[in-house]
């Protein structure tokens, strides 16, 4: 069965400039208004939410290595580390979609491979290929014979990261204030669902032979070190130089020399420039970038309340607050 072109390509200029007038011209007072009323952003969260709910199912096989990140956690960083570890530090695509279904996006879009293209592991060295997901685990199909690389961030990062790039790839002016933003993101309505949900799952399954649970700030601070753990959970023995050249091509350095393999282009609307917005800064703690310490805190405050009301024992202090959970 042959599968569907991919499609990436980006808007030309004569599709731009009227949707730029579009949007000014009417989007950008409605979602204003809307905004006003308190139902911007909500709608389109609400939007993503039903998508997410659409959602058939898939269960992964032995030949499945699933990243399965909270948005804006790490996700191309972790698949970029796990494709290369797949390849044995030889993995080369035009983009990182050409190599790495996506759980939850709805074939139509076309933006990446299909789960049905088994040529994605059959031509691996190691016979395995990588999944990105976004998703739960209770909306996860979880199989023993199948791996999951759970990666999680400080909640604050998280905010900021997703504040900056639903601005550059998704909304351009019609992004909400940052204190929209924020009224979103510490409610039922969250963008891309429950931080502290998506956390407890994994951390729930974390001693599970086929779960590794990571977070965003352990791989900043050891990034050989994690390299070396997550090639071992994927059970592939690499030789030194594989295990260097996976290390060099997973810096921030190499990836934002090589970030328009993981642009969003044929996935954003036309009135925005989506190049170079992927992989940003990839820091921590910069969460002063937008956030008052007021802020700051009650995002700290609210997370650790709804993890508490999940009845979790994850040490949110020590892995965000502290000297970070231990490798």
């Amino acid at each position: 069965m042959s599968e569907p072109r991919l499609r990436r390509r980006d808007w030309p200029v004569w599709a731009r400039a009227p949707a730029l007038i579009l949007v000014y011209v009417l989007l950008w007072p409605i979602s204003k208004l809307l905004e006003l009323f308190g139902l911007w952003p909500q709608l389109m969260s609400r939007g993503m939410a039903r998508m997410m709910d659409r959602f058939k199912g898939y269960e992964p096989d032995e030949h499945d290595v699933l990243v399965c990140s909270y948005f804006k956690a790490g996700t191309n960083w972790t698949m970029q580390i796990a494709v290369q570890i797949a390849h044995r530090g030889g993995a080369n695509f035009e983009h990182i979609h050409d190599v790495v279904p996506w759980l939850e996006l709805p074939l139509q879009y076309r933006y990446a491979v299909a789960l049905s293209d088994e040529r994605l592991w059959q031509e691996a060295p190691t016979g395995l290929r990588v999944i990105k997901t976004h998703l739960p685990l209770s909306k996860l199909s979880y199989t023993p014979s199948a791996r999951y690389i759970w990666v999680v961030r400080d909640p604050k990062d998280v905010f900021v990261s997703s504040y900056r790039f639903q601005q550059s790839v998704v909304m351009g002016p019609l992004m909400p204030s940052v204190g929209k933003w924020l009224e979103l993101y510490l409610s039922d309505d969250t963008y891309f669902g429950s931080w502290a949900e998506h956390l407890q799952g994994g951390w729930q399954a974390r001693n599970h032979d086929n779960v590794l649970f990571l977070t965003f700030e352990q791989i900043k601070a050891d990034l050989p070190g994690t390299v070396a753990r997550i090639a071992e959970f994927m059970r592939i023995d690499l030789t030194e130089a594989e295990l260097s050249d996976v290390v060099r091509q997973s810096s921030f350095e190499h990836m934002k020399s090589i970030e328009h393999k993981f642009d969003t282009v044929g996935l954003s609307p036309p009135w925005v420039t989506p190049r170079g917005a992927m992989i940003r800064r990839g820091q921590i703690g910069s969460a002063a970038e937008l956030l008052s310490p007021a802020d700051q805190q009650r995002i700290d405050d609210y997370w650790r309340a709804e993890l508490e009301k999940l009845g979790s024992d994850f040490p949110y202090d020590e892995a965000f607050l502290g000297e970070g959970l231990e490798v």
